[in-house]
């Protein structure tokens, strides 16, 4: 039939890639040593070892934490072990730095579980927006780890998509 309106995007052999099927939904919560600080300057050790003691760690029950300090103050190193020895056993993920570190690191974990060989060759688009808070760094790295492996990457909407990547052809 002459005319007939073709929707070649529901044909195409493209694969869409939704990073929002990687977000952890768990609960996200931040430490921040500033507040174990005395006058946000100096730590003291009986001090911060009494808070490590006397801390309800239940809190953090399946938890993504983030740990860091928010202030200019020099934090031995130790005092983060000693707070990632009393998280280990209760938080689901836990990291040293801000949530958006968290966050990096959440992507991190869920996108080298990816198996790439099902992109193998393929014609993969990567969606843009959604309801979740996808952060740039997975963006990068799903086009890092998906560049090699498959023959074109693109972002946003098969109607509008967006080349990011194209192999070159054989010779």
């Amino acid at each position: 039939m002459e005319g007939e309106i073709v929707n070649r995007v529901a044909q195409s052999t493209l694969i869409n890639f939704d990073l929002e099927q990687y977000y952890d939904q768990s609960p996200r919560i931040q430490i921040d040593i500033k507040d174990q600080l005395f006058n946000e300057l100096v730590l003291r050790e009986k001090d911060f070892r009494a808070f490590v003691k006397d801390h309800n760690w239940e809190d953090y029950k399946n938890k993504n934490v983030a740990v860091h300090c928010s202030v200019d103050a020099i934090v031995p190193t130790w005092a983060y072990m000693l707070l990632s020895s009393a998280l280990e056993p209760y938080a689901k993920n836990f990291v040293f730095g801000d949530l958006s570190h968290l966050e990096n690191h959440l992507f991190q974990q869920a996108l080298s579980k990816i198996d790439l060989a099902e992109y193998k060759n393929e014609k993969v688009i990567i969606k843009g927006c959604g309801k979740f808070p996808v952060p740039e760094y997975a963006y990068v790295e799903i086009t890092r780890l998906l560049s090699p492996v498959v023959s074109s990457l693109m972002y946003g909407e098969a109607c509008s998509a967006v080349p990011i990547y194209k192999k070159a052809k054989s010779k």
